[in-house]
């Protein structure tokens, strides 16, 4: 028996006050009454959903599927709190598959509109229609036998003015509603979507077996042309969907959809590892684009997070952040358009065959990289330890290579550097527009790579070797292969239970961030028990040394530097991507320049 308090202020709220507290948690504004009525009818197996508004949702919000539909027994009961269909005990709160559990939604729109539901069920030889207003007890009537639901909202927030006042214009919660749409249409392919705004016809689409298929009705096909699919796995969790190309990524952040277990969702660490995955990849002031459907164990995440049902949690976040930022780096990786093969003529070995040509002398290490001055502080040991090769070296290498070749610096005039990111030279006749991280990135690729080819990889001590801390099983992988780490010139360290020494580098590269890089090592080492070529173990590895110690966007660079970077891109081939498969240059040839001045035929 409830008691009240000796003060007698404390009482209990009466059940309309309770549904609109509620209803305000999950009824924010007309999108979340659609959001919440489509999620239903996806529940219900419907293959057409048909939205329908008027005045951006606040006169009228219609959804009308072809599901499984309601009983009369069950439709009276829907609109009870805390009734669903979805839930039978506690522990099914811990493997949720349907986009709705808790039997909030409807009560909670009931309770501050006037709703018209109308369904039936396949066996039903007489529909159920049901009207309520404000809450109140609904009146049952008869209706015909069309299998399906359809639910009419009107007159929203009619008894909440504060909440109604401090809606946006018809046409922003319009936007907001259409963008529900889009979100479902993603989410779900083979269901068929419309959305009619005030009779008119706005969005259509159709059902269509892939994600990719629907990516390209929701966006303009340019977009879609300028993906990347992704596609990766481990057990528990999967990424699929598609990344916009860095080339062509802009300021603006859309798209950036993210679904797990096809529910649009936020998630910081999950936006966070996108970001890493593209790292060096775009350039600054530029977003990631993505459009991202993570499929988690419904054991591993907890969706009943917050009302909205936007927020999620992972029992192994780690996990998948790892899975993510893997996924779009690898994709990244292997999106390479237009990368010319590296300049160093490539002849093909069998197994177990030595390679033939000639061994690179040193030379071209102290022209290496461009250093910067505050780049400095860990540079090159005097005596820096050249190991020769040893029985048990990697052997395999399908690849010979020719010396590196210094290029006339007659052919190139440097102009200077815009927005310390691109350098502004004339290569011959043509105007040339570098990049001068991705630039530099091929470069030191290329030199690393012809070194291991040639089996003369060296290293160079750090004057203060740098410390990592890592989990055990990171630290433990990294220890697993340290000696083959040795060949290609790193010399890493255990420090502790879960940390390592950073030693020593590859000669010839200059200061990396032995943290950011160490973990790109450690998703290249992850894949090395999954690949049997030796070089396709060796190329990441390389490219990540490159990345890392690239000169960075941002970074002044004077003419001297700009010159030397410059002719080192073209002694190495002028490959048009770096390993990672960003652009390196942009040309416009003296004949494109007239036709765009119109000199042509002067």
């Amino acid at each position: 028996m409830l008691t009240t308090s000796s003060s007698g202020k404390i009482r209990l709220l009466p059940e309309d006050v309770v549904s609109r507290i509620a209803a305000g948690e999950v009824v924010e504004r007309p999108a979340a009454v659609v959001k919440e009525l489509i999620e239903n009818s996806v529940d219900a197996q419907s293959r057409t959903i048909t939205v329908e508004i008027k005045d951006g949702g606040l006169a009228s919000i219609r959804v009308t599927d072809d599901g499984e539909g309601m009983s009369r027994a069950d439709a009276p009961q829907a609109f009870e709190r805390h009734a669903t269909s979805k839930l039978r005990s506690d522990q099914d709160l811990w493997s949720i598959r349907t986009m709705g559990f808790r039997g909030e939604a409807l009560p909670s729109i009931a309770s501050v509109s006037n709703v018209r539901l109308v369904t039936a069920m396949q066996s039903d030889p007489v529909g159920t229609e049901l009207q309520m207003r404000s809450g109140a007890a609904p009146q049952i009537l008869d209706a015909p036998p069309i299998v399906g639901t359809r639910i009419e909202v009107t007159d929203l927030f009619h008894n909440q003015p504060a909440r109604k006042k401090f809606l946006k214009s018809v046409p922003t919660e319009s936007s907001h509603i259409t963008r529900v749409v889009q979100q479902a249409a993603l989410a779900w392919p083979a269901v068929h979507f419309k959305l009619i705004c005030n009779g008119q016809e706005t969005l259509n689409y159709p059902a269509v077996a892939t994600d990719r298929d629907r990516i390209g009705q929701v966006y303009p096909r340019f977009v879609l042309d300028r993906t990347v699919p992704v596609d990766a796995g481990q057990p528990g969790a999967r990424l699929s969907g598609m990344i916009v190309d860095p080339n062509h990524a802009k300021a603006s952040r859309i798209p950036q959809e993210l679904f797990i277990n096809r529910r649009p969702v936020r998630n910081a660490a999950i936006s966070h590892a996108i970001a890493e995955g593209y790292g060096s990849f775009l350039p600054k002031g530029q977003h990631p684009l993505f459009v991202l459907f993570l499929d988690v164990d419904p054991n591993r995440v907890d969706v009943n997070v917050h009302p909205s049902k936007r927020e999620v949690r992972f029992a192994e976040q780690e996990a998948i952040h790892q899975l993510v930022r893997r996924a779009v780096r690898q994709a990244l990786g292997r999106h390479e358009p237009n990368a010319g093969e590296p300049v160093a003529a490539r002849e093909s070995q069998g197994p177990g065959q030595t390679v033939s040509g000639t061994h690179l002398s040193r030379s071209w290490f102290p022209a290496g990289p461009v250093s910067p001055p505050e780049e400095t502080l860990r540079s090159v040991s005097q005596n820096a330890v050249i190991r020769p090769p040893s029985a048990d070296q990697l052997t395999f290498v399908n690849e010979a290579a020719e010396p590196y070749v210094r290029v006339p610096s007659s052919e190139v005039t440097a102009f200077g550097q815009l927005r310390h990111t691109y350098l502004v030279v004339q290569v011959g006749g043509a105007l040339t527009i570098l990049d001068q991280h991705t630039a530099h990135e091929r470069v030191l690729f290329e030199r690393l790579y012809r070194a291991w080819v040639a089996r003369g990889m060296a290293s160079q001590p750090l004057l203060i070797p740098e410390s990592v801390e890592l989990s055990a099983p990171h630290a433990a992988l990294l220890q697993r292969y340290q000696s083959d780490l040795e060949k290609l010139g790193l010399e890493l360290e255990p420090f502790g239970l879960s940390a390592v020494l950073v030693r020593s580098v590859p000669l010839g590269i200059g200061v990396i961030n032995a943290q950011a890089f160490l973990q790109d090592l450690l998703d290249d080492l992850s894949l090395w028990g999954q690949v049997s070529s030796l070089e396709e173990r060796v190329r990441p590895v390389l490219a990540s040394l490159a990345c890392h110690s690239a000169v960075r966007a941002g970074r002044s660079m004077g003419l001297s530097e700009i010159q030397q970077l410059t002719e080192d891109w073209l002694a190495e081939g002028k490959i048009q991507t770096c390993p990672h498969g960003r652009r390196t240059v942009f040309q416009l040839t003296a004949d494109e320049l007239e036709k765009l001045f119109g000199r042509v035929g002067w």
